[in-house]
């Protein structure tokens, strides 16, 4: 069914790409980027927080507007990335990527 704007749920990841920490919200392309991994976090749940929040106020567009706002294809890097950690919850005794800090899903309704 996908995300609309009172329900749904999306995957973030926290990850070190060369010297920096990176921070996406996967199905909404939204990247965080800075030398704290905590903070980039943070400041991702903010960001997703303003933009659920935006589409929020559109609603009274088609639903057919908001969808692909809410449900984007996420960058193949960053999707085989979460898959990867994702591994880690469903066998327990797969390692979690060296790079990677935290990942999970959230719903939307806590945002």
């Amino acid at each position: 069914m996908g995300n609309t704007t009172t329900r749904g749920k999306y995957r973030w990841i926290v990850f070190k790409k060369g010297t920096e920490w990176v921070a996406t919200a996967l199905e909404f392309n939204i990247v965080q980027v800075g030398d704290d991994p905590n903070l980039v976090y943070l400041e991702l749940q903010e960001a997703v927080k303003g933009y659920v929040e935006a589409a929020q106020k559109i609603k009274g567009f088609r639903e057919k507007t908001i969808s692909p706002i809410l449900n984007q294809k996420p960058d193949e890097e960053y999707e085989k990335l979460w898959n990867q950690a994702q591994l880690t919850t469903e066998k327990p005794t797969t390692q979690l990527p060296t790079n990677v800090f935290n990942f999970g899903t959230r719903n939307l309704a806590t945002v």
